[in-house]
């Protein structure tokens, strides 16, 4: 059976593997603070149903209380250890979902997939100032195929070992300003971490969505063009990927490896 990657922007996918449907760090917003959807649609409102929601860190472009309120209620999601307690708000959706904290290592098994959290290099507080608290992480989703989501990393030490053979990788190769950190993977990072991971196929996400306002005319190529350049930068260090560079709203099916 295929598993079909669907992309709706900045680090929200849909994953489908053996019937269920996986959800990443829900965004269903055209504005959020200073930030405001500049390309593609809103996912439509059948993007919200999902067996399983994986949330990678406590930012708010990732964990995006307003977004979670709008899942079916009962819906299982997975977040990172410690999140309840560091995110008040996401106290008023707790009586509606099913909350799973986990850190990396654990395992959580839905249906016939399982879910594994892995660690990710990110600075993943709830705000930029105050002590460190739930760790960022990632997530492999391991049914017919194994499908590694990264959330918001930068490369670190050890990363294959921690993340392990994957058939799909869903890098983030941008961000929504023009400057990015070494926590992130830019579309020059993201491609050595290819030549890590050495999956079969490759979706790049978190570019190209939100910008901030009145920045829309600074820097556009470094907003806009980070998915190609990640095409044609993989291409060196790891040609045997397959790397699909979805639109906005746009699906890939993958034939699964096992």
């Amino acid at each position: 059976m295929p598993v079909e990657v669907t992309w709706w922007g900045h680090a929200t996918a849909t994953v489908r593997d053996s019937g269920v449907t996986v959800l990443t760090d829900p965004l269903f917003v055209r504005r959020m603070a200073h930030l405001r959807r500049r390309r593609g649609e809103l996912p439509p409102r059948e993007a919200a149903v999902a067996d399983v929601v994986l949330i990678s860190h406590l930012h708010a472009d990732h964990l995006h209380v307003g977004s979670l309120s709008r899942l079916m209620p009962g819906t299982r999601v997975v977040l990172p250890r410690g999140a309840v307690r560091a995110v008040p708000g996401l106290r008023r959706v707790a009586p509606l979902l099913e909350l799973n904290e986990v850190e990396p290592g654990d395992e959580i098994a839905v249906g016939p997939v399982t879910v594994r959290a892995v660690p990710a290099s990110h600075d993943g507080r709830r705000l930029p100032v105050g002590p460190h608290g739930p760790p960022a992480l990632g997530y492999v989703v391991e049914g017919e195929a194994r499908t590694y989501f990264a959330g918001d990393t930068g490369l670190f030490d050890g990363m294959e070992r921690a993340v392990g053979p994957v058939d799909t990788a869903l890098l983030p190769v941008g961000g929504w300003g023009p400057f990015l950190g070494e926590h992130h993977l830019d579309a020059g990072r993201a491609a050595e971490a290819l030549a890590r991971l050495r999956p079969r196929s490759a979706v790049p996400v978190h570019f190209g969505t939100y910008w901030p306002i009145g920045m829309d005319a600074v820097r556009p190529h470094e907003f806009h063009s980070p998915g190609e350049e990640f095409v044609r930068l993989a291409a060196e260090p790891a040609p045997e990927v397959a790397v699909h560079l979805l639109a906005h709203g746009e699906s890939v099916r993958l034939e699964a490896t096992r």
